[in-house]
């Protein structure tokens, strides 16, 4: 539904995003990882033409996102620095967004503002900054939007708000799908919504994957180390911590049913490395072009 060629964006002499070739398809929940300063917000407002880009295409359904009203209405962006109409009340910021999106479901967000016991008189400005972001997520999922996008979705939320932000969301998606993206430095707790995960690193799309295909493929590895070492001789190591001659290895490539017997049978604990791990890891390791 979403497909982006080459694309490019500098702020002043400050290359952000270089030739950025990205496809993501109907109906799936994507989690849009970067560390700070990476460019993941940068993205996620060209994609919603919030920003211009310098050059490259960004299409949604075949269209030219860039000043095509169609194409916008099936996009929406909940930022992760708020709405920015202070001196609004939130019940009129619910009405302008009634008319923004055209598949907007006046009686789910009333719905929502019930069960996130929000108080629509007041004005913006006067919220918590936990209340302004449930703002924020009751306009992102009662837009029903084709593309919905959230930046950092959890600011200010205890994990009681948060889950069930996430459990409001899984519903939803299954009764009225759409395409989801997530991006978020709460990894751990949002694993199990994202069907493919994309990496920006070094200006560019690192890793797109399916997570369960990423998962399949990251291991600790914990024991002796004349026991591990044949086994990770040639293979993607991307952590590595030593204990006299006991060691942990993470590695991120994909062992054979094998060499995880090999493995057990020398008293090797093998073990899932978790996706904000992994995120860490991979993040600060080369890795070996094409290794997805």
């Amino acid at each position: 539904m979403l497909e982006i060629k080459k694309l490019n964006k500098s702020y002043g002499g400050t290359r952000v995003l270089t030739d950025v070739n990205l496809k993501l398809e109907e109906n799936k929940i994507y989690g849009l990882l970067g560390r700070n300063g990476v460019g993941k917000t940068t993205l996620l407002n060209i994609i919603a033409n919030q920003i211009s880009k310098n050059s490259g295409e960004v299409k949604l359904y075949g269209e030219e996102v860039f000043e095509n009203s169609m194409a916008l209405e099936n996009i929406c962006l909940i930022k992760e620095k708020g709405i920015g109409v202070d001196e609004i009340k939130v019940k009129k910021i619910f009405d302008i967004a009634k008319v923004l999106y055209k598949d907007w479901d006046e009686n789910y967000k009333d719905f929502l503002v019930k069960e996130f016991n929000l108080n629509v008189k007041k004005k913006y400005h006067k919220l918590s900054r936990g209340n302004q972001t449930i703002v924020g997520l009751i306009i992102g999922l009662a837009s029903r939007s084709k593309l919905t996008i959230f930046d950092e979705p959890s600011l200010g939320l205890d994990a009681a708000f948060r889950y069930k932000f996430y459990n409001f969301l899984l519903e939803d998606i299954e009764n009225n799908p759409r395409t989801v993206i997530i991006s978020t430095h709460l990894i751990d707790e949002v694993t199990n919504l994202f069907e493919e995960v994309i990496i920006l690193k070094d200006e560019r799309v690192y890793i797109k994957d399916e997570v369960a295909n990423l998962m399949d493929k990251a291991y600790f590895l914990n024991g002796k180390t004349e026991n591990i070492a044949p086994i990770i001789k040639g293979k993607r190591i991307i952590h590595n911590e030593e204990f006299g001659s006991s060691l942990i290895v993470g590695i991120f490539d994909n062992l054979s049913n094998e060499e995880k017997i090999k493995l057990k049978e020398n008293n090797v604990e093998i073990s899932s490395i978790p996706l904000q791990k992994l995120f860490v890891y991979l993040t600060e390791n080369s890795l070996v072009e094409g290794a997805i």
